[in-house]
């Protein structure tokens, strides 16, 4: 089982096919278009939302993995038998994954719902019955998740050479 701790950071992403939680799970990567990127992905965690695409498994949330770092990428080094994809010479994070479990409790969605990243703790992740309760209302805890992206953010920018 995973040992996600309270405070952790969990970045929770679409994963967008079956195909692509293959990847993650055989390969140890997630990719993550730059254009597209949330504020920081220096993540303790990610978690993994599945849509339709999942059939049965669709809107829910079973899976994490520890983050082990991340590097910038075209996505032609990612995915070599797509070099005529659109985005091929496109920036891309590829998260280095540890390995994935099965969360204790499958976190659903009642219905679709429509996000790309959501920050969360691993206490919110660990808790959760539905994809709502992975959002962290005005309280304490919510002043940690945004110390904590601050942090990361500011040192994540910082390391990329992006300035703002």
């Amino acid at each position: 089982m995973p040992n996600i701790q309270p405070d952790d950071l969990i970045l929770v992403a679409i994963v967008k096919h079956p195909r692509d939680l293959e990847i993650a799970r055989l390969l140890g990567w997630y990719r993550i278009p730059l254009a597209s990127s949330p504020k920081t992905v220096r993540v303790d965690w990610l978690a993994f939302y599945q849509p339709a695409s999942f059939g049965e498994e669709r809107w829910s949330v079973r899976y994490a993995a520890r983050v082990k770092g991340h590097e910038m990428v075209k996505r032609i080094d990612l995915l070599h038998d797509e070099p005529e994809h659109t985005r091929a010479q496109e920036p891309y994070y590829k998260i280095q994954l540890g390995q994935i479990f099965t969360l204790e409790r499958e976190i659903h969605s009642r219905a679709w719902r429509r996000f790309v990243f959501l920050y969360t703790t691993g206490q919110r992740l660990l808790a959760a019955d539905d994809i709502r309760d992975l959002a962290v209302p005005p309280s304490d805890e919510r002043d940690l998740l945004w110390r904590l992206l601050r942090e990361r953010g500011v040192e994540h920018y910082n390391s990329a050479g992006v300035h703002g």
